[in-house]
């Protein structure tokens, strides 16, 4: 049933949103957390991985070439990153608003890792920034 929710609502991830990104091998940080849905509001653990300025994730641990994630957030679209415990009113609780998505809700197993998410991402998310204005730099001196 959930399958075929997110093909009716386009919710899959197309493959230009992970291309040349080996998920799989080598990442920045990956852990599992749950994640609220964002139609249906329930809980589900998942595994995520954040990599090469994406963060994705998956139903299962064992990601390997030909695992296609169930879902992919660029980090050029956050906005911010913070703890939500006084939202959700759970322990270990982070949010990630974007400018693609709804605020997302995340839970990780404890007071360490929410913490160590929060910094992984803000961490990817200034190096996104500040590779977006690197490539933005117009050397006017050179220009003709």
């Amino acid at each position: 049933m959930e399958g075929l929710w997110r093909a009716a609502t386009g919710q899959d991830p197309s493959p230009e949103d992970y291309a040349g990104i080996e998920y799989w091998s080598n990442p920045e940080r990956a852990a599992w957390l749950t994640k609220q849905g964002e139609y249906i509001k329930t809980w589900r653990r998942r595994w995520f991985v954040l990599k090469q300025g994406k963060l994705f994730w998956f139903k299962d641990s064992h990601v390997t070439p030909s695992t296609t994630p169930r879902g992919v957030i660029p980090v050029g679209t956050c906005l911010t990153v913070k703890g939500a415990e006084d939202v959700l009113h759970k322990p270990c609780a982070f949010e990630l608003s974007t400018t693609t998505h709804d605020t997302m809700y995340f839970i990780a197993d404890t007071e360490k890792e929410k913490e160590e998410w929060i910094n992984s991402i803000g961490r990817s998310l200034v190096q996104h920034s500040r590779s977006l204005a690197d490539s933005e730099v117009v050397d006017y001196d050179n220009r003709r």
